[in-house]
């Protein structure tokens, strides 16, 4: 049986096919490239069912819908946050307003964790999201911050002068006499927007797991997903599990998508 995972973000399409209980690697593209995502299904096979999360908006669930359509695919599920959902129960008052990509993530963390261990659930992209799913099951809340990227594209194009310092940056140049930089404090404007927003990023992070670690009196499983993750990571001091898949698989979870684990 050939099953299609799909996760439609603010900034990348993803999906995965899980095709007899093997989940094989994800791929992705930018939203404004969707149609490789159509040359991908032209090659793809068979599908007997897809299954995913879209908080894209009604135009990239149009395409996806008609794209399935015409390469004779079955009508996509979309899912959305419940009340409960393959042991974990949702903290939120309406819990259809949290987003289903969210919810799939700390549904995914919380099993990849054993299904007896506090997890934290963080994605990483436009958008950079924090959910806890404690060792019962509970979701316990979550917080949303803007992603590196996004701030330094809102201080940019925010600000007169730093955006003008910034695209003036060039070859860093030393003089004679200069004491060395302290890392990871930059040499010129550009890079300490972008080294700024990577280390508020990290930051947050770290704060909120050790916030965490406190109030439960146990150290968290702490899993990281999300196309902005890798220079992130690089700067946490939190120990963490990067899962480029981790929404993916909670949507297989969810949806009740057997997945072999691997030997």
């Amino acid at each position: 049986m050939n099953t299609l995972l799909l996760d439609a973000g603010n900034t990348r399409l993803k999906w995965a096919l899980v095709r007899d209980g093997h989940l094989e690697p994800q791929r992705a593209t930018l939203r404004s490239d969707l149609p490789a995502f159509t040359q991908w299904l032209q090659r793809a096979p068979a599908l007997d069912r897809v299954v995913g999360v879209n908080v894209a908006g009604t135009t990239v669930e149009r395409f996806l819908r008609s794209a399935l359509k015409k390469a004779g695919g079955p009508r996509p599920e979309f899912i959305t946050s419940s009340r409960e959902a393959a042991g974990v129960r949702n903290a939120y008052a309406r819990p259809e307003t949290l987003g289903a990509d969210r919810w799939a993530a700390a549904v995914a963390a919380w099993h990849r964790g054993g299904c007896y261990r506090s997890v934290c659930a963080i994605s990483i992209g436009t958008a950079l999201t924090f959910d806890l799913v404690d060792h019962d099951g509970h979701h316990r809340g979550g917080l949303i911050a803007p992603g590196p990227a996004l701030m330094q594209e809102s201080l940019l194009c925010r600000t007169a002068d730093i955006a003008t310092r910034a695209a003036s940056a060039g070859r860093p140049r030393r003089s004679r006499g200069l004491h060395p930089l302290l890392p990871p404090l930059g040499g010129d404007t550009a890079a300490a927007v972008s080294e700024g927003c990577l280390t508020t990023a990290a930051a947050f992070i770290d704060r909120t797991v050790t916030h965490v670690t406190r109030t439960l009196r146990a150290r968290p499983v702490v899993f990281i997903t999300g196309g902005g993750a890798a220079p992130v990571i690089e700067r946490i001091r939190s120990a963490c599990k990067p899962c480029d898949d981790l929404v993916l698989r909670g949507v297989a979870t969810i949806a009740e998508v057997p997945i072999r684990r691997r030997a």
